[in-house]
């Protein structure tokens, strides 16, 4: 991992995922997770402020990137429930089949390498009646905003540490054989709508 890796693009991504009307966001999606819950992308744990501590037993914090870990320490000093990290990318779960009540989804997919991969496990490790929550930016339904995140997006990959500007978050679920319950779509307000449409909702394992 290279110096812009390590020691800059962890604060750069700390404080555009952290702005006002996605720190709102955050607010209503994190608080319904429950029992075991494993977030993926726990990133510097903007999230843990809105867990909800007599609802979560245990938290897993996904997160490979060393520099992101490092940046967390100051939210985990203040979190209201403890984190046990785990250190590898999406793709290398190291969790038991059906183990996990939650998965929180929160800004992630758009970075994953091999979602496909990323989320067959995370099917794997939830429990047949846990839950997927999702709060993503991905690509917009106005086909001119489209064809500009196509364009755009080989070079904002490259700056934005891997981030994608153009990924059809509700399909991707589908496609790995998620049933996406509820889903609310929106852009955030003020925001380049370029990399502001947004994914909000939850899923779950389809009924055998």
């Amino acid at each position: 991992m290279g110096f812009y890796e390590q020691n800059i693009l962890p604060h750069l991504i700390d404080k555009a995922c952290s702005l006002g009307q996605m720190m709102k966001l955050r607010s209503q999606v994190v608080p319904h997770a429950r029992g075991t819950v494993l977030e993926v992308g726990m990133g510097s744990g903007i999230n843990l402020e809105f867990y909800r501590p007599q609802r979560v037993t245990k938290l897993y914090g996904l997160e490979p990137s060393a520099g992101m870990r490092q940046k967390a320490a100051h939210n985990l000093s203040r979190s209201p429930v403890a984190v046990e990290w785990l250190d590898l990318p999406g793709e290398q779960i190291p969790l038991p089949d059906n183990s996990v009540d939650t998965v929180l989804l929160t800004f992630t997919l758009c970075t994953i390498p091999d979602t496909g991969a990323a989320l067959a496990q995370m099917r794997r490790v939830l429990k047949p009646d846990g839950t997927l929550l999702f709060l993503e930016h991905g690509l917009a339904p106005d086909r001119r905003l489209e064809i500009w995140q196509h364009r755009i997006n080989p070079v904002w990959r490259r700056l934005a540490g891997g981030c994608n500007l153009d990924r059809p978050i509700s399909r991707l679920l589908e496609q790995a054989g998620f049933q996406v319950d509820e889903l609310n779509n929106l852009y955030i307000p003020k925001s380049p709508k370029i990399a502001s449409y947004i994914y909000q909702g939850r899923a779950s394992l389809p009924t055998p």
